[in-house]
């Protein structure tokens, strides 16, 4: 049985909703993908990736019929596991400090 689940874009704050199941952990919403992770389109088959593209607008997943949606793409990731432990989108020694 699925559930109607709703997210932010994080470009425009358009609301879109999908319906899952309520087994999936959501990790984050971000603008961009992450990286080692597999994207379902948003009217795909979401439970077979880690995670969801949208298209803010033109994918037919808008909650409200009033907003139009920015066009661009953001992502929705969900928590992925290997041998039992959750995954890093990016290893901690691969994280790169930028001078101020």
């Amino acid at each position: 049985m699925g559930y109607p689940v709703t997210y932010h874009c994080p470009r425009c704050e358009a609301i879109v909703e999908i319906e899952r199941e309520g087994y999936l952990a959501d990790k984050s919403v971000t603008p961009y993908p992450l990286e080692g992770w597999t994207y379902a389109d948003a009217d795909g088959d979401i439970e077979a990736a880690n995670g969801v593209r949208f298209v803010c607008g033109a994918d037919g997943t808008l909650r409200d019929d009033d907003v139009e949606g920015c066009g661009e793409s953001f992502y929705l990731s969900y928590v992925r596991f290997e041998g039992g432990d959750p995954v890093d989108p990016i290893p901690e020694s691969e994280y790169v400090e930028l001078d101020p």
